[in-house]
Order: C-alpha cells, then sequence, then structure tokens
C-alpha cells in the first residue's frame, strides 16, 4: 500500500465532495493532470507552491486505488512524481488533514505514511 498526497485548498476540496468528483487545481487542468506528492516530496512541494497560503488540506490517497490513470513521472529535480490522468473521486481520500500554517508562511507538515 503507497499513498500519495494532494495538496489542495480547504474550499475546493469540500466543492468536490459536494459535487462528487475533483478536477484539479488550475494548474494540474493545465498541465492535464492531477498533481500529487509522495509523503518525502509534501514539504517541499508546499514550500515551492503552496508558502504563505492557508486554510489548504492534505489529502491521502492509496496510489493502487486509481489504477492505470495513475502514472509517475519524472519532475522536479528528476524524482518520479505521481500524476492523475483522470478526474479524482473525493470518496477515495483515505485521510483529510487541515494543514496549519505557521507565522513564518511555513506549513507544519504531519507524520506521513508512504
Amino acid at each position: 500500500m503507497t499513498l500519495i498526497y494532494k495538496i489542495c485548498p480547504a474550499p475546493a476540496w469540500r466543492e468536490a465532495e459536494r459535487q462528487g468528483c475533483y478536477q484539479g487545481s488550475a494548474d494540474d487542468r493545465r498541465d492535464g493532470f492531477i498533481h500529487f506528492s509522495t509523503a518525502a516530496q509534501v514539504p517541499g512541494t508546499l514550500q515551492k507552491h503552496f508558502a504563505g497560503q492557508a486554510d489548504l488540506f492534505l489529502i491521502a490517497i492509496e496510489a493502487d486505488a486509481l489504477g492505470d490513470a495513475l502514472r509517475w513521472e519524472r519532475s522536479r529535480g528528476g524524482e518520479p512524481f505521481p500524476h492523475l490522468y483522470a478526474e479524482l473521486d473525493p470518496a477515495a481520500a483515505d485521510n483529510v488533514t487541515a494543514l496549519t500554517l505557521r507565522a513564518d508562511g511555513s506549513h507544519i507538515v504531519p507524520e506521513l505514511k508512504s
């Protein structure tokens, strides 16, 4: 079992839960896939793309549950990142955690399972 993580503004995730479908952020839609991170990649993704942003959720998803639509592709620093080439059913979330923002704009990252 491999968990992967999506960082998402809380209002967008709540809307996805209401609609039963998450189509991704504007960046996801532009790139043609939903960006995910491994547990080890989450801190870097937060720092690079979400510094200073409050009201974020960290959503854990079982990678195998996403089937063939999930691809591991090289990205930042040549590392393989999980990319979902499909919409995401919010019911697939194993866990949704609210992230806490520090005064310096960084986030407190909870202990994550890989």
